[in-house]
């Protein structure tokens, strides 16, 4: 075999090994990289005209715990996309977790996002009865005026990396003040 030839042969095995990792960054219109995606792990859905996202509740710094007592507030961002505005009126929540507290009704103009929980955290489980890790899933009910009883399981995000300058709840207090409204408990079926 001459040189030139060995040079031949040796470029043509390099291309048939190089072929199939070649092939592979033609994926096609259906590649993983094309998805659309959610960057953070807080929970997005629609329900009954009603688009949640980016809901969250607020847990511990990284590497500690929320102690039984304290209080965890919910972030979400609202869009009701039905016809006529409706109201958040409470939060309905296992009453073996705590007490959920909406300090106020959260109206819901049509077609307007509303953001919940900046710059005030307004929607909290109080008097925790467990302690939480973060990672946890907590079901709960989204009470609206309108759209009715629309029932989630929010994560327990830890206070870090993009949460960690959002402020957590004020110190919890079992007593309802009059300005409270003090959601039902979850309905166990």
């Amino acid at each position: 075999m001459t040189r030139n030839s060995r040079h031949w042969a040796i470029a043509a095995a390099a291309f048939l090994a190089a072929a199939p990792v070649l092939a592979g960054c033609g994926a096609g219109s259906d590649a993983i990289t094309n998805m659309p995606y959610i960057p953070t792990e807080a929970l997005s859905t629609q329900v009954k005209g009603i688009a949640v996202s980016q809901a969250f509740f607020l847990g511990p710094d990284s590497g500690s715990k929320l102690a039984e007592g304290g209080a965890t507030p919910l972030y979400l961002s609202l869009v009701n996309t039905n016809k006529d505005a409706d109201q958040l009126m409470g939060l309905g929540v296992d009453p073996s977790l705590g007490t959920a507290k909406v300090l106020a009704p959260v109206s819901l103009p049509s077609q307007q996002r509303v953001n919940v929980g900046k710059p005030t955290p307004t929607i909290m489980i109080e008097g925790l009865k467990k302690a939480l890790n973060g990672g946890e899933s907590i079901p709960v009910q989204l009470q609206f005026a309108r759209a009715g009883v629309v029932s989630l399981a929010v994560p327990v995000i830890t206070r870090s990396r993009e949460f960690a300058d959002l402020p957590q709840a004020p110190a919890s207090n079992t007593a309802p003040s009059p300005a409270t409204t003090e959601a039902t408990t979850l309905a166990t079926a």
